[in-house]
């Protein structure tokens, strides 16, 4: 056969079998970071699922620590709607990340909502209480003032896991921003030097005030974790994060920014920002970078 036919097609063939080759790589690296992400996906809708049913019980249980046909009754209502959302959730794959994200955003307006109820109750207890010691200041009735007091101490100390609950941080307003080496913004992924994620911890007065470590985790395209490596421990397991910052919290609100050194290569698409704090994700959001 003619060489000049034999040596092109062979030039050919090999170009296919490379191809070929560098495809099937390809695709077992994508596979395995779809995996890491699907555990983590999958992590973080069971977390969801024990927070609603939890919060479904304490809803149960506030309801019999309380005299009150009104707030009874919107106790019941606001189990009842914690219990679809549940229901919605359990129907709910994990892979579907605007109905995990709509389910999330509903997740953390329940929380407020127990939150504001414990507070209340709490509240109509102290009311109580102050009444009880007013009364057991007058004479006939020290014995039915002392009685209440001791119901009250009770339902103080039910009432203390589920202020634990509602004392879980939140964090919104996230925000993440490229940077040239000059410190202006970067439009564009082959310009960035430097990633900034801000984020705004909202105000709850139920949370215990102090020192708290906040982890900022951002996932590549790839499923990657962009930083050094650092883990830290979640749901049981160890995963990396990017940059962590730790914070006086006064229970006020409070806007924190952190600043990341891009050392590694950026590709385009779509990058998630994830923050952790207390040992549970506290918010998320995605970012689509060019």
């Amino acid at each position: 056969m003619n060489k000049k036919i034999v040596l092109p097609l062979i030039a050919v063939i090999i170009l296919l079998i490379g191809g070929v080759a560098y495809l099937f790589y390809s695709l077992n690296q994508q596979k395995a970071a779809n995996k890491e992400m699907q555990e983590l996906a999958a992590l973080d809708k069971q977390e969801m699922e024990n927070e609603y049913e939890q919060f479904a019980r304490q809803y149960s249980e506030m309801k019999h620590q309380i005299n009150n046909d009104s707030i009874v009754a919107q106790l019941t209502q606001e189990q009842l709607r914690t219990q679809q959302l549940l229901e919605e959730l359990k129907r709910v794959k994990s892979t579907d990340a605007r109905e995990i994200a709509r389910l999330k955003k509903e997740l953390a307006t329940v929380r407020a909502v127990l939150r504001s109820y414990v507070l209340q109750i709490d509240s109509l207890n102290q009311v109580n209480q102050s009444l009880t010691e007013e009364n057991s200041r007058i004479k006939g009735e020290y014995a039915m003032a002392a009685q209440q007091i001791e119901g009250l101490n009770s339902e103080k100390a039910s009432l203390s896991e589920k202020v634990a609950i509602a004392a879980q941080l939140d964090a919104t307003n996230i925000n993440l921003s490229m940077k040239k080496k000059s410190g202006k913004v970067a439009k564009k992924l082959k310009d960035c030097k430097m990633m900034a994620v801000t984020f705004t911890v909202t105000k709850n007065v139920t949370a215990t005030n102090g020192l708290r470590t906040f982890y900022v985790r951002i996932t590549k395209p790839n499923g990657e974790t962009m930083g050094s490596g650092a883990s830290f421990s979640y749901e049981s397991k160890t995963i990396t994060y990017t940059m962590r910052k730790d914070v006086e919290y006064s229970g006020e609100e409070l806007n924190i920014s952190t600043f990341y050194n891009v050392t590694e290569y950026l590709t385009a698409g779509n990058y998630l920002v994830s923050i952790f704090a207390d040992g549970s994700m506290i918010g998320s959001r995605q970012f689509s970078l060019k």
